[in-house]
């Protein structure tokens, strides 16, 4: 802000606290990162994207101008902007002169001898020219620090040896004793494990690689092949070959699993962070939250588009003109060459250490972080295939940090709205993707079905049935007319409800916003509630019986009411809380006001009773499965974290980019939700409602019960 009118005369006392560069901490938390000091009194505070300490203390004392003591920013907090402006004095100006002369001066210190040594920034002139006297201060302090540590040495001899005499000393003594035996024992034992998987490694490579008689007879067959056949006989051979090395690999990695050595997973499966690559913290939080979306994780960990997409793009060039054997040949390499590549990777991967945690996120060891490369990791861009290979990277227990750069550039290429590094929504990402990953799924499932295999279309239209279905709904909108009391019904489709904020929580003054949280119960209530239209606008029907089509006469305009009903629930229901609303032309603001959810919610109060009566009472209970959340007060800036919940290990987890952190669900309870993601507890706790594997139960449906509410819906494709 240029003009400021709270800049007044500063008038600081000698020992307020900004002077005093040790003192530059926070007083409530104690931390040094982002230190705000009160221009008004002498305290110190974090800034609000640490514990908020500084804004605290603003509310309560109603001191609104505070400095950064490091960068030397001025905020003023009842203008809820930064300072550009000086006061007619000068005051600031010579303020930051005052800080940057401390920050940069060497401090008067008192040696051991009990002399005082003066900086230079602070000695006069008379003092400087006695360089002999400086020289004679330093040697005298220095014997003196040397007789200190010989006598603290002599009194830590004097005090080991009575304490060695003492009953609790001999008990120590024991105690240390027996760990260093336990530590001497386990290092032999580590010793003797390695030098034996030394042992192993070295007789697998020495062992020759075992031939089958299907591949000896087909070598011995092919000198008796005509020259026609050579091309044919050739490629088969080459396709054995591969599933020859393949299952020796295979072999191999399952002895040296089956040996004594065996590893367990060195993190909690799902507890992987993902690098913050420059502003992708919406991107990581969705990622975080579908990959906990159970029916979501295990479609798209059994589908891999890589091996189809390689069919068509051949087919496309113009390669496979030959007959459907030489396809399944090529069908098969491919797998085999996939599965190669598969074994390959594994076998190079890092070697954790047995002593590593069960925890995740930002490890200190870069051994536990995989680090995808810059380009997409397939050949075709596929954000389907880029799906699966990060949820398989994250489930697998193996990594606690992952930098998703090929899930990045691959975003970057097929959604180029969100190119870059600027600030973006959660929740436009989240559509986009869906859309996307939808559209992909369509297309690959309708180019060329000859040469794609009959389980992987299957496999295909059971995950497109699932994104299009998971978050699927529909709405009743429901006109009457007060004039006639007739009543127009029609059924919109959803995939997700934005809940508005009711009109007292608009205000813009922070302490409403802090006092009075809004619940959202309240906000469904709004959303469903009924709403009178403006004016006579509504053309009714039956008024209008009467008046002909091609008649010259007006149409009949009535006044009515609307409300909107949900008429069928998704099987995981995506609440978005509006948290940004338009105020003045350019400029979008956030309200912060604390939105009180349960982990529990019944949907039945905000349904069309006539159209789900026939519902079971549980279909209407959703239980919370994971929370997005918008820290900061703008639009365009800010930072995106998530709070979703591990079915694995039964625990909730709060995903901030790279660090991880177990959390209880008061905590999750008490976070400013942006996106709510409740799923329908029938789903969860009857087998009929859950998603089948697509490779155990092909046949059946894989969101039956997600069309519970309506016996006679059809399914809806998303339109983007």
């Amino acid at each position: 802000m240029d003009k400021c009118k709270h800049i007044g005369r500063l008038r600081l006392a000698q020992d307020h606290s900004i002077l005093n560069p040790q003192k530059w901490h926070c007083m409530d938390c104690n931390t040094t990162e982002s230190v705000w000091a009160c221009l008004s009194c002498s305290h110190v505070a974090c800034g609000r994207y640490i514990e908020e300490h500084a804004l605290k203390h603003f509310q309560e004392s109603s001191h609104p101008v505070a400095l950064e003591v490091n960068e030397l920013y001025v905020f003023c907090y009842l203008c809820d902007d930064y300072v550009l402006n000086d006061n007619t004095t000068g005051d600031l100006k010579l303020l930051r002169s005052t800080l940057s002369a401390i920050k940069s001066q060497n401090y008067e210190c008192t040696t051991r001898s009990g002399r005082t040594l003066r900086s230079m920034g602070t000695s006069d002139d008379s003092y400087l020219s006695h360089g002999g006297a400086q020289a004679l201060l330093r040697n005298e302090d220095r014997m003196f620090t040397a007789l200190w540590h010989r006598r603290r040495a002599f009194l830590g001899k004097i005090f080991r040896s009575w304490f060695e005499l003492t009953p609790t000393g001999k008990k120590i003594l024991e105690e240390e004793r027996c760990r260093e035996e336990a530590e001497e024992r386990r290092d032999k034992a580590r010793k003797r494990r390695q030098e034996r998987k030394r042992e192993l490694k070295a007789e697998m490579e020495k062992m020759p690689p075992r031939k089958s008689s299907r591949l000896q007879n087909q070598i011995r067959m092919s000198s008796d092949t005509p020259p026609c056949l050579q091309k044919t006989s050739h490629n088969m051979e080459s396709v054995a070959e591969l599933k020859k090395k393949y299952t020796s690999d295979e072999v191999r990695l399952k002895k040296i699993s089956d040996s004594p050595i065996k590893r367990r997973p060195t993190v909690t499966p799902g507890v992987t962070g993902l690098r913050n690559l420059g502003n992708t913290c919406y991107m990581n939080s969705i990622l975080q939250v579908l990959s906990h979306l159970l029916i979501f994780r295990e479609c798209f960990l059994k589908l891999d588009l890589n091996q189809t997409q390689e069919l068509l793009a051949t087919a496309t060039n113009g390669k496979t003109r030959s007959s459907s054997k030489h396809l399944s040949i090529a069908a098969s390499t491919l797998c085999v060459n996939e599965s190669q590549e598969k074994v390959k990777g594994s076998s190079s991967v890092r070697r954790p250490s047995l002593s590593s945690g069960l925890s995740g996120g930002a490890s200190k060891s870069r051994n536990m972080e995989l680090i995808q490369p810059r380009e997409p990791s397939s050949k075709h861009i596929s954000l389907c295939h880029e799906l699966h290979t990060l949820f398989q990277v994250m489930w697998s227990g193996k990594w606690a940090l992952v930098s998703p750069f090929a899930m990045l550039h691959s975003v970057w290429r097929l959604i180029p709205a969100f190119r870059g590094y600027a600030q973006q929504d959660a929740q436009e990402f989240l559509c986009e993707l869906l859309d996307k990953v939808q559209q992909e799924l369509e297309t690959t499932g309708t180019r060329y079905p000859a040469l794609i295999p009959a389980s992987q279309r299957k496999l295909i239209k059971q995950v497109l049935n699932v994104v299009n279905n998971i978050f699927h709904g529909q709405l009743l909108s429901q006109v009457t007319c007060l004039a006639c009391d007739n009543k127009s019904n029609t059924i919109e489709p959803f995939w997700d409800l934005s809940l508005e904020f009711p009109e007292r929580y608009h205000c813009n003054g922070k302490e409403m916003s802090t006092q009075y949280p809004c619940l959202l119960t309240e906000m469904l209530a709004k959303f469903t509630e009924t709403e009178a239209l403006e004016g006579k606008i509504y053309a009714c029907d039956q008024c209008n019986t009467k008046r002909r089509k091609f008649s010259s006469k007006p149409v009949i305009l009535t006044e009515a009411q609307k409300q909107l009903m949900v008429c069928r629930l998704p099987q995981v229901l995506r609440l978005h809380l509006k948290r940004f609303r338009w105020s003045g032309r350019n400029h979008r603001e956030k309200i912060g006001v604390h939105v009180n959810f349960d982990q529990m919610l019944n949907m039945e109060p905000y349904c069309c009773r006539e159209s789900l009566k026939s519902l079971l009472p549980d279909c209407f209970i959703y239980d919370l499965s994971a929370v997005v959340m918008h820290h900061g007060k703008g639009f365009g800036s800010g930072h995106y974290t998530a709070y979703c919940y591990n079915s694995e290990g039964g625990f909730w987890v709060h995903c901030n980019d790279s660090k991880l952190n177990m959390c209880t669900m008061e905590e999750v309870c008490k976070a400013q939700a942006y996106i709510l993601f409740y799923s329908q507890r029938l789903t969860q706790a009857n087998g009929r409602g859950k998603m089948p594997c697509p490779s155990t139960a092909e046949s059946q449906q894989p969101a039956e019960l997600a069309d519970c509410s309506t016996d006679n819906s059809s399914s809806q494709s998303k339109a983007s």
